[in-house]
């Protein structure tokens, strides 16, 4: 397309993302339109103003460009057009516009690392080794028995490489092997990727959310990557039974030449004044978010999978963060935290453990609201949806089907949004959805929330709102106190504002002692605490905030 003059959709230098609220829209289970039983993009359009009613910043939008669906849109075969499947490129600007009209800014995801392998440049590249886009992707040498070229496994289980009989060579697959990685260490790579980065920027979006953004270079030498020390390494996305988890990544990814592509592609962005979030896979995710983000000339924002775990505990959140802080000191990076994804088990179900108390979501808004960085709200938590149980026979996702039963897939936090209580879809389609409605979703809808200020979608509606008018709250600094479980308290300050958080992570009351004098703040939609003096008393799943003298 004819290059031209940038056109700027956020203000550079105003850091709107900084400490903003942002909502992930999963495409394929938002909202049919078409009858087809797959959300699209007019369904999208359809439900923004739910989206702005909750008083988010920013959505993003995982993956809806031309693809073979094997893992639905992040192995992409056009990075430059919509996918039939979730309309076409005029409906993406009516969106674009639409989310625009109702002030907020539009983040897309971008999947550079590896395309599908039914993208043009692949069936060129792996055809001959003399041919334009030879080079394009990794390829290697079989050992001399036949065997791949080192000891590097794939995400999804299995080893990394995939032999291709054209070329008699191995290609290299961080993840399924119809996703074939490119080969950053090839300039016009790095060029043309930023040429497809452009092409959005260019359509009106506000930023990018970049998938696997450590996985971009691959150590040239390909050597192979130490075992793991069992007990020392932390793969929180990973399941025990996947042979990935049984090494450090120490060369498969994360390398440092990464830090130079980082650097062009911030200079594309300011031209344009849209904003990244970099998604970490990684042993070292924290201190990695913190050099990726350092210095202000590569990624805005990163997030990475540290707060995924099973683990729920004042605990865990506070050493994960402060393990942040303490690597962000030396550059000025930024996190963007967030508790579920298209990815992972639903934080209701992962940290809750069958709790079935409308406290609990509201309280894990209210922290995960109230620490450094910005952060990512997964659509249906402002419902409290839990993860839905999807029966093997209507599993689709290739990740759970190779591990069930010990890990059913990532199907269980994709299936249809429930707009309305209405059995069997719950108002998604007029058909059977691509993924089943799950029937305990249904009563959770948002038609069922939308009047009661004290659902939990009123809850963030009211939270959100009240949180804007807190400047400690969205970049202020953050320092925790030690407290014993199961609460977690901490102090926010920007200038003169000090704003002491409190939280009781149990369902049974408790007292903490509050340091000073504390003056309660009203509005944020909590259940009400009692402070006594210097005792705070908490109900179950509680939170108190404070300004502090």
């Amino acid at each position: 397309m004819p290059v031209r003059e940038p056109v700027a959709h956020a203000i550079p230098g105003t850091e709107w993302w900084r400490g903003a609220a942002i909502y992930q829209i999963y495409p394929r289970s938002f909202q049919d339109t078409n009858g087809d039983g797959i959300g699209d993009l007019p369904g999208i359009t359809r439900h923004l103003a739910h989206v702005a009613d909750l008083g988010v910043d920013a959505i993003w939008i995982s993956p809806f460009f031309t693809s073979p669906m094997k893992d639905f849109g992040y192995d992409v075969s056009n990075y430059r057009d919509v996918d039939p499947t979730f309309g076409t490129l005029a409906d993406f600007d009516r969106m674009v516009a639409e989310a625009h009209r109702l002030g907020m800014k539009v983040l897309i995801d971008q999947v550079l690392s590896h395309s599908s392998d039914q993208h043009a440049w692949f069936k060129e590249s792996r055809a001959s080794r003399i041919n334009p886009k030879a080079d394009w992707y990794v390829w290697a040498e079989a050992k001399a028995d036949g065997t791949p070229p080192n000891n590097w496994q794939s995400v999804f289980g299995g080893p990394a490489w995939t032999w291709e009989p054209h070329r008699r060579q191995y290609y290299l697959h961080n993840f399924l092997e119809s996703q074939p990685d490119l080969n950053f260490h090839h300039e016009p790579v790095q060029a043309q990727l930023l040429e497809e980065v452009r092409f959005w920027m260019e359509r009106g979006v506000d930023g990018f959310r970049f998938d696997a953004c450590n996985f971009h270079f691959h150590d040239r030498r390909l050597r192979n990557n130490p075992a793991a020390r069992p007990g020392s390494v932390e793969l929180t996305s990973v399941q025990e039974g996947n042979p990935y988890g049984r090494q450090i990544h120490r060369y498969d990814k994360t390398q440092p030449e990464n830090l130079g592509f980082l650097k062009r592609l911030r200079i594309l962005l300011d031209q344009y004044g849209a904003t990244s979030v970099g998604e970490i896979g990684d042993e070292g995710a924290l201190a990695t978010m913190a050099d990726y983000t350092a210095d202000g000339d590569k990624l805005h924002m990163a997030y990475g999978f540290s707060l995924f775990t099973d683990e729920f505990s004042a605990g865990r959140i506070r050493s994960v963060v402060e393990e942040f802080e303490r690597h962000v000191r030396r550059g000025g990076g930024w996190g963007c935290w967030s508790l579920s994804n298209h990815d992972s088990v639903r934080v209701v179900t992962r940290w809750g453990k069958g709790v079935d108390d409308p406290a609990f979501p509201k309280l894990l808004l209210a922290v995960l609201g109230s620490l450094r960085g910005s952060f990512c709200i997964y659509q249906g938590e402002e419902l409290g949806l839990p993860e839905a149980e999807v029966p093997f026979d209507r599993l689709i996702d290739p990740y759970g089907i190779t591990f069930w039963p010990d890990f059913k897939g990532r199907d269980g936090c994709r299936t249809p949004m429930p707009w309305t209580s209405e059995a069997p879809r719950g108002g998604f389609s007029t058909v059977e959805p691509w993924l089943p409605m799950f029937p305990d979703h249904l009563r959770r809808s948002v038609a069922a929330q939308a009047s009661d200020p004290d659902s939990v979608m009123g809850f963030y509606r009211r939270f959100l709102a009240w949180r804007k008018g807190f400047e400690s709250l969205r970049r202020g600094t953050i320092r925790f106190q030690r407290t014993a479980e199961p609460l977690l308290a901490f102090r926010r300050e920007a200038g003169n504002e000090q704003i002491l958080a409190v939280f009781n992570l149990s369902p049974n009351p408790i007292s903490h002692t509050v340091p000073g004098s504390v003056q309660p703040l009203d509005g944020p939609g909590l259940p009400a605490c009692r402070l006594e003096g210097r005792t705070l008393h908490l109900p179950p799943w509680g939170g108190f905030f404070g300004r502090m003298a």
